[in-house]
């Protein structure tokens, strides 16, 4: 069989395929949900969070934005092998970096979903904003919101950071191998 290549302006490592024979179908009509992030790093909320949306779409896509502005800890490159490596293999998931507006790469990948998480009351105003913005700029996508199990209300990513630069164990927050990759960067 030849090699799957993506429809243009999609990254080389985002391929729309039916999961039964592995070809590309362009009629295929599949929920398809992008769940998008900077993912630095990857916690067990966020984790949490996918393998919830994986039984209840056909397709999750988290799609790690680069987002420069924020000065991640970790370049995007680690951030796709850690989610990779945190998440295992879920078979109707996949991780892709972008660097675009979230609009566009939803509609490059033919999704009908933006998902968002929702710690607290506090995240709601902002994500609202984000999802009023986004249904302007994509009227097709809906934005859903999915709050994390209670063991993770209080979690985030900056908090996970703020942890582990003080010393403090991150063992419970996050997989082993983002737990690692914290630890060696911030020796």
């Amino acid at each position: 069989m030849p090699p799957l290549t993506p429809a243009p302006g999609l990254a080389a490592s985002c391929r729309t395929v039916c999961y039964d024979c592995h070809i590309i179908h362009p009629e295929t009509t599949m929920t398809i949900a992008i769940y998008p992030g900077t993912f630095d790093p990857i916690t067990n909320g966020h984790t949490d969070l996918i393998q919830r949306a994986a039984r209840i779409f056909d397709r999750v896509i988290v799609a790690i934005a680069a987002n420069p502005k924020k000065a991640p800890l970790f370049t995007l490159a680690e951030r796709i092998a850690l989610v990779e490596g945190a998440l295992g293999t879920l078979p109707n998931v996949e991780v892709c970096g972008f660097d675009s507006l979230l609009a566009d790469f939803a509609a490059a990948h033919r999704a009908t979903v933006i998902l968002r998480g929702l710690r607290a009351v506090s995240d709601f105003e902002y994500e609202f904003q984000l999802a009023g913005m986004n249904r302007r700029l994509a009227p097709n996508v809906e934005t859903m919101f999915l709050t994390p199990a209670e063991t993770y209300t209080f979690l985030s990513s900056s908090l996970v950071k703020e942890v582990a630069e003080l010393g403090g164990d991150v063992s419970a927050f996050v997989a082993d191998k983002v737990m690692a990759a914290l630890h060696n960067r911030l020796r």
